[in-house]
Order: structure tokens, then C-alpha cells, then sequence
């Protein structure tokens, strides 16, 4: 175990179950302090009950490890900040924050209703917001942090009868993409993970959403006999750390995990096409140069808003020539 987390303390938010039970409890025995949050609710989000934050701790503290557990709710910013005062005053730090928390309240987009998306928006994304910023505060004054958004392939590619969870999951990625462009330079790296694992949330997933063929149709061609061993909670672990670790020098960036396959996800933009300085295109010239605007064999990875206006400039001066 060369990388370890002697000295550090750790926040997992949703830490009773799963995986971020499992996060919690591999933390503790490579030396970290772990403030295991979670309020105990259902797979929906109902509900709530002490048990599943202390089990994990008593397990913790069974194996010689030092933990605590927050009852608290990261949907309110009274809760969020009480997670990290939680730490604090346990342990006098913060150096790891892992937002994990999440339920699932599935529906047809145009069956959503108001209590479905707030209550998935208020615990995944402004959750995230609540729980980070006090804990980005003790952090800028140590100078050092690493924090872990939770995010979802849903937020990113898509999942029918999710439109409320993949808006939250996706707001995570600039949320994430922001608090990494300001926190570089105190010590703060910022980075996404989209996991994949059989979960209780699983039970959540109303088959109805098979509905949606243009998506369901890809589940024959999965080999899920040979997948299946690796669909654990388990598999998404190493990655999770790694990117916590103080060895790990990646911010800005997100990461997934599927059935023990790690890889780098990113958002590109494509060399693209111009009609030059001063010459504004008609809708018909659009469509002419559909092929150069949507041709991915040159593309840009910008680091922030301002870093694609570089490319942009050299396809305006092309347009001119």
C-alpha cells in the first residue's frame, strides 16, 4: 500500500452503503480519518435512521481505525456545513471530500414532477455545493484538498427516465470544472468520477424505461455473463482513491469506471468551420459545411471558456483566406 492517507481526513458523503460505503472503509485501512455522512434513507430517498453511518463506523473502528459518523442532510446548507464542522472538530482538518450521496426518483421527462426533480437536484448537485464550499475554505487555508464529484454516464451520454438525476449529474461536471480552475492554485484538485455498479439504487430502476428503443435496443449486445463479476461496488474503489491520493496530480477532469474499466471522459470541441472576419453565415452555408463543423479528426480539449476562443481564432483567419 504505497499509497496511503496517514494524517488525512476524509468526508464521504451517502458513506453508509454502497459505494460509498466501501470508499469509506478502504480510506480508513490506508490510514485515513473518515467522517462517514449519511441519513440513512431508501434507494428513493426516503426516510432516515442512524444505522447505516454507524455500522460503518463501528467496522472502521473494529479493524484499529478512526471514524466518526454525520447524520446530517447535504440537501441543506445548515447540513452541509454541519458534515464538515463534524470533521473539524473531530479530527481539526479536512483533506478529502468524496460528494456521494444520491437517490433515485425516476420518470418519463414529461411526468416529472416538482417534489422529483428539486428533491434530486437538492441532494446531488446543491448538495454538492453545501458540503464543498465550507470544506474548499479549510482546505485554501491548509493549501492542500482533494475533492471527488460524483457524476453519471446519464449526465453525460444519456439514460432514459433520468432527465432529472442526469441534470444534476451533469451540473456536477461544472461544478467540478470551476472549483478545480480556482483551486489549483491553493492546493485544491477538483476531479468527476461516473461509476457503475449494481447497487441498492438498482431497485429504482422502473423497467418502463425500455420504452425509450432508440436506447434499449444496445442491451442485447451486451455481454453482461462476462461483465457480471465485475459490476461490484468494489470495482469502482481504486480509481476513487487514486484520485482522492496525494499522488495524484490530476484536477480538471473526469474519470470512468465500468466493470473494472477505467478511462479518461472528456468534453472536445472540434476543429470546426468559419466564414471569416466580419462575414456573418447564412443557414444555408451552415448546412453546406455541416461535414467541417461536426468532424472530430482534429479536436481541442479547452481548459476553460476562454481557451477555445484560441482554435476559434485560427478557424476565423482561415475563413478569410
Amino acid at each position: 500500500m504505497t499509497i496511503r492517507y496517514d494524517g488525512r481526513v476524509a468526508v464521504v458523503t451517502g458513506g453508509g452503503n454502497g459505494l460509498g460505503r466501501d470508499y469509506c472503509l478502504h480510506l480508513a485501512q490506508r490510514g485515513a480519518k473518515v467522517v462517514v455522512n449519511d441519513l440513512g434513507g431508501s434507494g428513493a430517498g426516503q426516510g432516515a435512521s442512524h444505522a447505516a453511518a454507524d455500522k460503518v463506523v463501528d467496522e472502521i473502528r473494529a479493524a484499529g481505525g478512526e471514524a466518526v459518523a454525520s447524520h446530517d442532510s447535504v440537501a441543506t446548507r445548515e447540513g452541509g456545513a454541519a458534515v464538515i464542522e463534524a470533521a473539524v472538530k473531530s479530527f481539526g482538518r479536512v483533506d478529502i471530500v468524496i460528494n456521494n450521496a444520491g437517490f433515485l426518483r425516476n420518470n418519463r421527462f414529461e411526468d416529472l414532477t416538482d417534489e422529483q426533480i428539486d428533491a434530486v437536484l437538492g441532494v446531488h448537485l446543491k448538495g454538492a455545493f453545501y458540503v464543498t464550499q465550507p470544506a474548499y475554505r479549510v482546505m485554501k487555508d491548509q493549501g492542500y484538498g482533494r475533492i471527488l464529484f460524483t457524476a453519471s454516464a446519464s449526465g453525460l451520454f444519456g439514460h432514459p427516465w433520468q432527465a432529472n438525476y442526469a441534470a444534476a449529474k451533469a451540473g456536477l461536471l461544472g461544478l467540478m470544472h470551476v472549483v478545480s480552475l480556482e483551486g489549483e492554485r491553493h492546493g485544491i484538485l477538483a476531479n468527476a468520477l461516473l461509476p457503475t455498479a449494481h447497487t441498492r439504487l438498482a431497485a429504482e430502476m422502473h423497467e418502463g424505461w425500455m420504452e425509450a428503443t432508440n436506447v434499449s435496443k444496445f442491451l442485447g449486445e451486451i455481454d453482461f455473463a462476462t461483465l457480471a463479476p465485475n459490476m461490484g461496488v468494489e470495482h469502482n474503489t481504486p480509481l476513487a482513491l487514486y484520485l482522492v491520493s496525494e499522488r495524484c496530480r490530476s484536477t480538471h477532469a473526469a474519470y470512468s469506471a465500468v466493470a473494472g474499466r477505467y478511462a479518461h471522459v472528456f468534453i472536445g470541441s472540434a476543429d470546426g468551420w468559419s466564414n471569416g472576419v466580419g462575414r456573418l453565415a447564412t443557414p444555408e452555408e451552415v448546412e453546406a459545411h455541416w461535414g467541417e463543423i461536426t468532424d472530430r479528426g482534429r479536436y481541442h480539449l479547452p481548459h476553460s471558456v476562454y481557451e477555445e476562443f484560441l482554435p476559434a481564432t485560427e478557424r476565423v483567419k482561415a475563413g478569410s483566406r
